[in-house]
Order: structure tokens, then sequence, then C-alpha cells
């Protein structure tokens, strides 16, 4: 592969962000032809199709591979001039921002504590993606995030990965929903019970009745969805059906009697990384330490988990 054009990289990453070539020709201040040049001399170059013209545009597998490139290479820019002083002239490029992807129920224990121990100077911009676990490495390999907190200990390409810890959910229900529905074998019953799940794409629940049930089993199709933290945590409370609430959120109810142990009370606990961008950036570094010293305070190690089933992709 020939040399990559900082210029052609930086248009490709325009379009992309903007949706349309007329509109990356917009924020760059040249013309529609100019964009497209650029994007087609770049695709000769690199002898691959590099966007899906579409509305809005989408970048191929070896887009992304350049989108990531661009971002890192714009990052890398700005940590320089910073260094160097220079943002702090007119035309400064502002706060260091930096986007994270990270799962509903880290954000709502545990994740935004981290971020207040990392140090501000320079200020640092938080842009945060919530997205489960099991999805959250999708950002990553898109270019949209520099880092992200997931299940998966597989890197990203160009990507660092660090373990942080298991994250411990306790299988839990209303007093009277339990009463009434989950009376007998928890293999069983868990099965046909009504369920509270995320979103469409989250599974832990049917994770926990594998475990219970063995390969092939799921929790019932009778499911209602709360894409929020706190909403699930009030919907099991509630008595609209049972599901895996964090340990944190789960305590305080057990304390009061708002929920009970279901499911023999066996908890279920997932394995979360924190992988990042390869880059030299002071920033980034320092709020990598700041979210590894507070998981290393809120999750459990990854050997104290005796009797629990762990999740891990």
């Amino acid at each position: 592969m020939e040399d990559l054009p900082p210029e052609q990289v930086r248009t490709l990453l325009a379009v992309v962000d903007e949706g349309t070539f007329d509109a990356a020709a917009a924020a760059l201040h040249v013309t529609p032809s100019a964009v497209s040049q650029r994007v087609k001399a770049l695709e000769q170059r690199t002898g691959r199709v590099l966007l899906m013209r579409a509305k809005p545009v989408r970048p191929t597998e070896s887009g992304e591979v350049l989108v990531r490139f661009g971002r890192q290479l714009a990052r890398l820019e700005r940590d320089a001039r910073a260094e160097l002083g220079m943002d702090t002239a007119e035309g400064a490029a502002g706060p260091v921002r930096l986007p994270i992807a990270v799962n509903a129920d880290s954000l709502a224990t545990w994740f935004l504590p981290a971020l207040t121990r990392a140090p501000q100077e320079p200020q640092v911009c938080f842009e945060l993606y919530r997205e489960d676990e099991g999805h959250t490495t999708a950002l990553l390999r898109e270019g949209r995030v520099m880092a992200a907190v997931t299940s998966s200990p597989v890197p990203v390409a160009g990507c660092t990965v660090r373990a942080l810890g298991l994250a411990r959910y306790l299988p839990v229900a209303n007093p009277a929903f339990a009463a009434r529905y989950l009376a007998g074998a928890p293999d069983r019953f868990l099965r046909e019970a009504p369920v509270i799940t995320f979103d469409r794409r989250d599974d832990l629940q049917d994770a926990y009745v594998r475990a219970l049930a063995g390969p092939g089993a799921a929790a019932s199709p009778a499911r209602h969805r709360m894409p929020t933290s706190e909403g699930f945590r009030d919907a099991v409370a509630a008595g609209l059906g049972w599901g895996l609430v964090p340990e944190a959120q789960a305590e305080p109810l057990l304390r009061a009697g708002a929920v009970v142990p279901v499911g023999a009370g066996r908890p279920l606990d997932v394995r979360l990384y924190w992988q990042q961008w390869k880059l030299d950036s002071p920033a980034l570094a320092r709020v990598a330490g700041a979210v590894a010293e507070a998981a290393r305070e809120a999750l459990l190690a990854p050997d104290s988990a005796p009797g629990g089933a762990v999740r891990g992709d």
C-alpha cells in the first residue's frame, strides 16, 4: 500500500461523519467534486472500495480501518498541539474530547465515579456512548470511540485490552411475583415466568437460564423491555418480572424486602475489560488509570466467583 495522504484520509472521515459528499464539502470548505476526487484517489491508492454510496454514506470494512486511522491521526495532532502550547493561542481546539463506550449497568453503578478521579489538567470532556457490553467493541472498530468497557477479551485491531474484573448480577424478583410464578424447580420456572430485559439484544437472562438448564434453554418469551438500568431495577421491584440486577443495585432492595432471591440465589458474573486505542495520549492514559482503579474497588477479582455462573465472550 502506498502512503496515505492525510488530506485524503481527513476527507474520507468527513464524508463518514457528515453522511453525504455535499455535507462533507461544506464542512471542509471545498467543492463536492473535490471531495469525490479525494475519496476516489484514496480508493485507487488502497485498491479497495472504502465507502458504500448510500444515504447516509457508510464505510466498508476497509473504510472502517481508514476512518479509525483518521481519528487517531487527528487525536495525535491535537495532543501534539496541546503539548507545544499551540492550543492556547487564537483558534485553540479547546478541551480534550474523549469518546468512550460503556454499558448501562456500569454507567449506573461504578463508572461515573471513575471519571471524576481522572485529572482534569488539561481539561477533558467525555462523550459517552451507552451500549451493551457485548457490542461496545463495534464502536471501537468503527473508530467512533477511543475506549470501551466490554465483555470481549479479544482486542480490536489497533487496540490494547486489560481485564477490569467481574460484574456480579443477582437474580431477584418482587416477593408477590415470586410467590405467584416462581414455585418449583428454578430451571423450569425461570423459563416460563415473565422476565425483564434491557433491549432486544440483551441475552443476560437467557445466559442465566442456560447456566441452570443447559444449552438451548432460554428465558420466557413473555418479556418486558426496559432500556435503562434504573428502569430495569424498578420494573423488577414493581413485580413486572424477574431479572438479573447488578449487585450494587440489588442489595438495598434485598435488605428492604422489596425483592427476594430467585434461581436458588446463584449469581451471574460477567467479565469486563477495558479496550482502548494504541495511542500515546496523556489524557486517555490518565482516564484508563482512573477506570482501572475504580474497577478494582467496585468489581470482583476474576478468581473470586465460587459457585457463580461466569459469562464472558
